[in-house]
């Protein structure tokens, strides 16, 4: 009886570790009350389909630059890495990206840089080594409507292209998202 128990040990420690690691990856997009609420927002294009989530700071009295500075690495959003999807391959920025879902970073700045990356994580755990790739993209603007919380929307849509916006402040940056 005690070979049978010493047998059944390593099952249940594989279990435990299966349920405690699905209950912290979901715990990652959790529910509830949040200081900056979850989003989402989807856009089909011919037969592809981009959904986003993330998390919407609001700026409260505080300066953009202060929560996302100029020239670093950002979250784009709040708490967990904003999360892109593609249901099929797609030119981002100009860039061929496979269908799939990423992280999504960005750098601000006069310009700013667009990031897919293949972690998901929370948003402070960025990890270059695993950057799919960086696209330089314009800020549109920096005189658009004062938007207290920010916002990614799409815009410029056609069968074959969307533009991806980011909207916070005053400031505007877009990236075209385009199929074949």
């Amino acid at each position: 009886m005690k070979s049978f128990l010493t047998s059944l040990l390593p099952v249940f420690a594989l279990a435990l570790l299966f349920t405690f690691s699905s209950n912290s990856f979901a715990q990652e997009r959790a529910e509830g009350v949040r200081v900056s609420p979850n989003a989402a927002v989807s856009q089909n294009m011919g037969a592809t389909v981009v959904d986003i989530t993330y998390g919407r700071p609001g700026l409260k009295g505080r300066s953009l630059e202060s929560l996302a500075p100029s020239g670093q690495v950002w979250r784009t959003g709040a708490n967990e890495s904003a999360a892109i999807t593609f249901s099929t391959d797609v030119m981002f920025g100009g860039e061929m990206v496979k269908a799939g879902t990423y992280s999504l970073y960005t750098i601000p700045g006069d310009n700013w840089t667009f990031i897919l990356n293949s972690k998901l994580s929370w948003g402070t755990q960025y990890d270059e080594s695993a950057d799919v790739i960086r696209v330089p993209a314009a800020v549109t603007t920096t005189e658009a409507p004062e938007m207290e919380w920010f916002g990614i929307y799409f815009d410029t849509l056609s069968e074959t292209k969307v533009h991806l916006n980011l909207h916070w402040g005053t400031t505007l940056t877009a990236i075209p998202i385009t199929i074949e």
